[in-house]
């Protein structure tokens, strides 16, 4: 047994050690195989990663094809707070992962798109899963932002364009500079765009992705950012060891030491005469300070940002991509935003050249989200970009928004000189049919009236009609030699009763002419409107005087329609025939006889029951403004006439250029202003007659808006609130709007589509700048300059501002259509065109109505016996 034990375990063990060594002779044969074809294992593993990323692309294009855009228009008070702002980031982190589990992470991002190409001065997009369309369609911010399904984007090709991805550089565990709310964090981006021309094909697009990472990739970040950390510490503690070393070394080689050494017998006996050095131990890392803004899970995303510029000018896109890296710069602080890439002394190596623009493209077309690894930021460091632009941000007037002033166009309307941010400066309007009443406000010499003369003056060369009604004469002058052009002189009307000689030349009006088959008692009611908005008169007030010049009215209109029927016009009763029908008794008599047919019984039985019960004091209040528009004979003259010339509603339907100007703003004047302006009341509403279709545009311009509402505050609200529905618009200035009557402004700033205001009293200016939330403030728009303007515009049922616009200046803007030489050839063609006669020949003529009056009533009356009381009742 023992001598066999031996024999056994040698055979046992032999083949073990053979076994080992034929194994390590394999595995040492294998690595010889793999070192010597070690190709053929990167081509193993470059073909299962080429299969790998190539599957990976297709599901992430599949994924991509099916994302939704939604497109974010704010309000114009569009102000949200923080919180609203924290909860729309929660959103889109939530709606990044809204997709099936097979998605590849690069897909499962949420795109906010910030674009500019002219169409608006700042779009602002969402694109994301489909599933988050639910999601991100209602927003914290309820009504300030209108949400809608985004049209798909094509672009054309631009000659130029440069492409950026901007990563965090810094300390990347520092958050961004936080960026109040007020001005609005969006402004510089904007203003990085706000010269951007649409006709050169100049385009700006910014696009930030934001992806929930998996928790692991948070941890290995934070891992790596910890041994970084310790690493950091250990070398600190080290370079501190070093240095105490060579510290202490150099106090022993010091001769002050070696002479301590040398007098200390203790130090020597002991043999402690070296210093010792205690090297220092490194510092506990702490996670909260070596993590940052990653040290919490919570609202933390990963982001990629993205920029293209484009254009058809060369330079352009890299003069703009540098802009919008400089407003980039306004979130950096301890960490910033800086362009991806190399530097080679005046070249940059970066998303535009190979091998990364490939990848750039690619997550650019199809919405992918690759960001870099140090782009980890808190939704609180994005709260500038998770929201439209607000209330608080001053955005450009780009040629879609305020249109372009043409010559000739008759579908705009010119408004003023708009500098943009480039300095450059263009006529902008308005369109036409959407300037619907104006309202201009500010101190004299302003330029309230040369704008509203410019717009009229670009009005009539594009062929519109309209009437400027000027109290003090001076617009008609200044607008004359911009309007000497054959073809606009047979439509011009001047109506000047400024005239103070024989042989001035006056047109005329009778304001109870029936010749034109006027409705006799829209007549009656204008003429009597107009008496008692001047007087006061009312139903509580002044109700006997109402009566008696509206039966008077009444009798005299029927004069004038029965003069009419019988070919006669000539022969038709003025205002100035009220006098004699309350006063003659034998005219009264024969008037009543010849229209008694028309009369209805009512009024025939006031004239025969009521009229002779009067006192005869009764008739003052009628008789006395009568009489002051007989004394001044320019007035006699105008509205003594039986055929009168003037117009209104022939004016608007065949588009003439009719300037009016009173003689001033006494009593006399504001009640002939009163009379001109409820006439046009009437003819406007008169108009009803036509299909709407069919009536022709036209427009009111009504300089010192204080004279002409003196004289008929409620006629002037009526217009402001009704003439839109016959196509007649109105434009009023004023230096005032406190002074105008309370009817007056609360129909004009109500219904007015353009409010604009040039320099003024703080105070003054105050009411137009409440109606623009005090934005800018009274004191912003007193310190303008002449013929500055603010402006509150409507285009395409938006309002446009306030904005800051100059007034157009006449010798500026028309200055190749000023004709000075043929402005006295002008003035004969606007007083034909008006029918101007001397003043002394109308004088005569109106004198000389009364008997013309009594002759045709005599022939129309029919013979009878007049009674005797009505012999004796009479006004003396």
């Amino acid at each position: 047994m023992d001598s066999a034990a031996p024999h056994v375990t040698g055979q046992a063990g032999e083949p073990l050690v053979g076994r080992a060594l034929g194994l390590l002779t394999g595995l040492a044969q294998g690595a010889g195989w793999f070192f010597g074809h070690w190709w053929l294992l990167c081509v193993a593993i470059a073909l299962m990663w080429g299969a790998g990323e190539a599957v990976v692309r297709r599901l992430a294009r599949k994924v991509s094809a099916e994302r939704m855009a939604l497109e974010l228009v704010p309000a114009r008070h569009f102000d949200p707070g923080l919180e609203e702002i924290f909860r729309r980031g929660v959103q889109l982190a939530r709606a990044s992962t809204a997709m099936p589990w097979w998605a590849p992470r690069r897909s499962k991002a949420v795109q906010i798109r910030l674009r500019a190409d002219g169409s608006a001065p700042l779009r602002y997009r969402i694109e994301g899963p489909a599933g988050g369309e639910r999601l991100l369609s209602i927003t914290p911010f309820g009504p300030g932002v209108t949400v809608s399904r985004g049209r798909p984007i094509v672009d054309k090709p631009r000659a130029h364009m440069v492409r950026a991805e901007f990563l965090l550089r810094g300390s990347t565990i520092a958050p961004l500079r936080e960026v109040p709310l007020a001005p609005d964090p969006l402004q510089p981006l904007v203003d990085a765009v706000a010269d951007l021309r649409a006709e050169l094909g100049d385009l700006a697009e910014i696009r930030l992705d934001i992806q929930r990472a998996p928790k692991w990739v948070l941890r290995a970040r934070r891992v790596q950012l910890l041994s970084a950390a310790r690493r950091a510490e250990h070398r600190e503690a080290q370079r501190a060891a070093r240095w105490l070393r060579r510290d202490a070394g150099g106090i022993e080689d010091s001769l002050g030491w070696q002479v301590q050494q040398l007098l200390s017998s203790t130090a020597r006996a002991n043999g402690s005469g070296r210093r010792l050095v205690m090297p220092p131990v490194p510092r506990r890392v702490e996670p909260a300070e070596a993590l940052g803004k990653l040290a919490e899970d919570d609202h933390l995303v990963r982001v990629q940002l993205l920029v293209t510029c484009a254009s058809h000018i060369e330079g352009r896109p890299q003069a703009r991509l540098a802009q919008l890296q400089a407003a980039l710069d306004v979130f950096g602080g301890r960490s910033r935003w800086a362009m991806r890439g190399w530097r080679l002394g005046p070249w940059r190596i970066g998303a535009d050249h190979w091998p990364t623009r490939a990848g750039f493209e690619r997550r650019w077309n199809l919405g992918q989200c690759r960001p870099p690894r140090a782009n980890w930021v808190r939704l609180e460091e994005l709260t500038g970009l998770l929201k439209p632009p607000t209330v608080h941000c001053r955005l450009p007037l780009l040629a879609s928004d305020l249109p372009t002033f043409a010559f000739g166009n008759p579908q705009v309307l010119l408004q003023g000189l708009y500098r943009g941010p480039d300095g450059r400066r263009r006529l902008v309007a308005t369109h036409a049919a959407e300037t619907l009443f104006e309202c201009a406000v500010g101190k004299a010499g302003g330029g309230k009236t040369e704008r509203a003369l410019a717009q009229a003056i670009g009005w009539a060369h594009a062929g519109g009609g309209l009437m400027f009604v000027d109290p003090h004469r001076d617009s008609w002058p200044r607008a004359a030699p911009f309007l000497a052009h054959e073809p606009l002189m047979q439509r011009i009307a001047l109506i000047d009763l400024n005239a103070s000689t024989p042989a001035a030349r006056l047109s005329s009006w009778n304001p109870l002419s029936m010749q034109h088959g006027q409705a006799a008692h829209e007549v009656v009611e204008a003429v009597t409107d107009a008496f008692a908005s001047v007087m006061g008169w009312d139903d509580a007030t002044a109700p006997r005087a109402l009566t008696i010049f509206t039966a008077a009215l009444t009798v005299l209109a029927a004069v004038n329609q029965s003069a009419c029927q019988a070919g006669q016009p000539e022969n038709q009763a003025t205002l100035f025939q009220v006098r004699a029908l309350l006063t003659d008794p034998g005219f009264r008599a024969v008037a009543l006889a010849a229209v008694r047919a028309q009369l209805d019984e009512e009024t025939r039985s006031w004239w025969a029951t009521v009229f002779p019960a009067l006192p005869v004091d009764a008739f003052g209040v009628v008789l006395n403004p009568l009489a002051r528009l007989a004394a001044n004979p320019a007035t006699r003259a105008f509205l003594g006439q039986p055929c009168g010339v003037y117009n209104s509603r022939a004016a608007m339907d065949n588009q003439l250029i009719v300037w009016v100007c009173p003689a001033g703003n006494g009593p006399t004047d504001r009640l002939l202003t009163a009379l001109i302006a409820r006439d046009l009341l009437r003819a406007v509403r008169s108009r009803r007659d036509t299909p709407e279709q069919q009536r022709r545009p036209y427009r009111l311009y009504f300089d010192e808006l204080i004279t002409l509402t003196g004289a008929a505050p409620e006629t002037i609200a009526a217009m402001f609130e009704d003439f839109r529905k016959y196509r007649v618009h109105v434009h009023g200035m004023t230096q005032l709007l406190g002074r105008l009557p309370a009817a007056v402004r609360m129909s004009l700033t109500q219904n007015a589509s353009t409010l604009a205001s040039t320099a003024g009293s703080q105070a003054a200016i105050a009411p137009i700048t409440a109606e623009w939330g005090d934005n800018p403030s009274p004191a912003e728009v007193a310190a303008l300059d002449r013929f500055e303007h603010y402006m509150l515009l409507t285009v395409h049922g938006r309002r446009i501002g306030p904005v800051q616009i100059t007034g157009p200046h006449l010798d500026e803007v028309f200055a190749d259509h000023a004709r000075p030489h043929v402005v006295a050839d002008l003035e004969r063609a606007a007083r034909d065109t008006a029918r101007a006669l001397p003043l002394g020949r109308l004088t005569a003529t109106a004198a000389a109505q009364q008997q013309r009056v009594s002759d045709f009533l005599t022939q129309q009356a029919p013979a009878r016996s007049v009674r005797p009381h009505d012999q004796q009742k009479g006004y003396r």
